[in-house]
């Protein structure tokens, strides 16, 4: 009886396997078909001049070059593996070193390969011979997998680096023959990004007062200078007089005031007078309306007091009345 269940377990794997390696080459035949339209078409925006286009068309070309490698590194590991199931009858337990590599590969590829149902089906297979945890040091690729790193290469997702990009833009462009100018392109993925995560750069003194240029500096001796021309800042750093406050005793007036180097007109320090005076007219106005608004309310209380004295008055009457109506 466990003989006959081993033999349809092998017999269930050698079906998998042949059922993979079919569907692979369709695959195959499909993906590469598109991927000669995709090198087309990114031809066809480098001839047009759209190159910001090739340049993210590129990326799926690379993605389905990888995803073809990893087939045909596949197809050999299921043909590996179907000439090795006799030794896989007769070694029961443990999974045989001349074929941990394929099996371990076949494994780690099976959820990364939707196309491919059939390796699932043999993860499955191989998870109920070898255990959960052969299964798992192949999925997580632990320290002691034997998954081939040119799979893992091929499988994993990232972003491919520029050079490799304009590596596959120049093949594209040689291939189909078209004088096209790469330096724009290089130097689109040769450009470093500023890093937004940690916020603007804080600018320096310089830089400051670079972007200041409305600000008037004075220096030492007291005259007035212009903003410097651009790239000439030495003359911002020189240094500048402490702030001073002077009296004029003939004018009766304060001079102007030099803080930090900027010029600060005491004159302007307060509202002008024509605003004091009508700040004053409308602090009048708001006090006489809340006076009338008390003056009311005090009216209101005389008159909630008087009418309530007047229905204490008329209730003594209202009860006599009663009484002799009673009676």
């Amino acid at each position: 009886m466990v003989r006959s269940l081993l033999f349809h377990h092998y017999l269930y794997i050698k079906t998998c396997l042949n059922l993979a390696i079919s569907r692979i080459k369709l695959l195959r035949n499909k993906r590469e078909v598109q991927l000669i339209n995709m090198r087309k078409e990114i031809f066809q925006y480098l001839q047009t001049g759209q190159e910001a286009i090739a340049r993210i068309r590129v990326e799926h070309v690379i993605r389905e070059q990888n995803i073809l490698a990893a087939y045909e590194i596949i197809e050999l590991f299921c043909e590996f593996i179907l000439a090795r199931v006799p030794i896989l009858e007769t070694q029961s337990k443990d999974c045989p070193l001349e074929l941990q590599e394929a099996i371990a590969s076949v494994i780690f590829a099976s959820p990364r390969c939707s196309d491919l149902p059939e390796l699932m089906q043999l993860r499955n297979l191989f998870g109920a011979k070898y255990g959960k945890e052969f299964v798992s040091v192949a999925s997580e690729l632990r320290p002691d997998s034997s998954v081939n790193r040119l799979i893992i290469e091929k499988l994993t997702v990232r972003a491919p680096p520029p050079d490799l990009k304009l590596k596959i833009l120049k093949a594209i462009a040689h291939e189909y023959n078209l004088n096209w100018d790469d330096s724009n392109t290089e130097a689109e993925f040769n450009k470093k990004y500023e890093d937004l995560l940690d916020g603007s750069q804080p600018l320096s003194r310089r830089e400051y007062l670079v972007e200041s240029s409305s600000i008037i500096l004075l220096p030492k001796d007291g005259s007035s200078v212009s903003p410097p021309a651009e790239g000439n800042t030495n003359q911002l750093l020189q240094p500048l007089v402490p702030p001073t406050k002077s009296h004029s005793v003939e004018t009766g007036h304060i001079s102007p005031t030099r803080t930090d180097g900027v010029i600060i007109n005491n004159s302007q320090a307060g509202p002008p007078a024509d605003e004091k005076s009508r700040m004053r007219r409308n602090a009048s106005d708001v006090l006489e309306k809340a006076r009338a608004a008390i003056a009311a309310a005090e009216r209101a209380c005389a008159a909630a007091r008087a009418a309530a004295d007047l229905v204490r008055e008329k209730s003594p009457c209202a009860a006599t009345s009663d009484a002799h109506i009673g009676i």
